[in-house]
């Protein structure tokens, strides 16, 4: 396996999909390979905690469609790159709603960086449960600032931008793949 993708949707008020953003990457290296952004019709419209954010930044849709015509490009796009694991943040939100891909292997990024075992920046002083896993604490914007040193960092919330952020975590704790091998979720 020489690439995986990582992936993340945003969903409407009634948990619909209204976008989904995904990256691949080189299994060694983690560099960013390729991306797609979609934005749903007619979910877009209906509003959601972070409609604000699905052209934040100039961001631009590959395809702004229907579910069925997103998903049916991702599938093809994701085979064209043989991608058969599948990371996301909270990957269980994901997998949920996606359950067209359920073909993957998926793993859940947070089950790794929440843990002290696994992230060596979490602080000697932080709350954690005897497993090990941080009590609070633990969403993206979190882990990505303690992992960058960068305290100004926001989440956008915007898929695709999520999606690229999520991989650089992964880049950040310096593991490799089969690291997260007790991370899948299924």
């Amino acid at each position: 396996m020489k690439r995986f993708a990582v992936i993340d949707t945003e969903t409407t008020w009634s948990d619909a999909v209204m976008s989904i953003g995904v990256v691949t990457a080189d299994s060694e290296t983690f560099e960013l390979l390729d991306k797609k952004y979609y934005v749903l019709t007619p979910f877009k419209n209906h509003g959601g905690m972070f409609s604000h954010a699905l052209y934040v930044d100039g961001i631009k849709p590959d395809l702004e469609c229907s579910r069925e015509n997103a998903l049916n490009d991702l599938r093809r796009f994701l085979a064209e790159n043989a991608i058969e694991i599948m990371f996301a943040y909270n990957a269980c939100f994901d997998y949920r709603h996606l359950p067209e891909l359920s073909h993957l292997a998926w793993h859940d990024i947070m089950r790794i960086a929440a843990y002290r075992q696994h992230n060596p920046k979490i602080p000697s002083c932080a709350d954690c449960h005897g497993t090990g896993r941080l009590k609070r604490g633990f969403g993206v914007e979190d882990i990505y600032r303690m992992l960058s040193e960068n305290r100004r960092y926001r989440e956008t919330h915007n898929a695709l931008a999520d999606a690229i952020d999520e991989l650089e975590i992964m880049r950040l704790l310096r593991h490799k793949l089969h690291v997260y091998a007790e991370a899948r979720i299924r």
